[in-house]
């Protein structure tokens, strides 16, 4: 995925995979909440869990039949853009 822009990203099962780690809880959350805010707007919404300073993202489009569409290449961007850990 790097190729499209999106280091670190992976095609898994018909989804977009990442994890990022930070320094600390406090962090991680407040990359969650700032994504948050983002996804809400674009009307897409991550499959995501958070352990300590770990946050694994899932990205694919239900109403697509889980696929990996625009929408969850688009959303991959927007959580580069606001990450600080790459």
């Amino acid at each position: 995925m790097d190729g499209a822009g999106l280091p670190g990203w992976a095609y898994q099962r018909d989804a977009l995979v990442k994890s990022f780690k930070f320094k600390s809880f406090k962090e991680a959350l407040g990359f969650m909440v700032r994504v948050g805010f983002e996804a809400e707007a674009m009307n897409h919404h991550p499959e995501w869990n958070n352990v300590y300073n770990r946050v694994d993202v899932k990205l694919n489009t239900h109403d697509a039949g889980g696929k990996v569409t625009a929408k969850d290449v688009a959303l991959a961007r927007v959580m580069q853009g606001i990450s600080w850990v790459g």
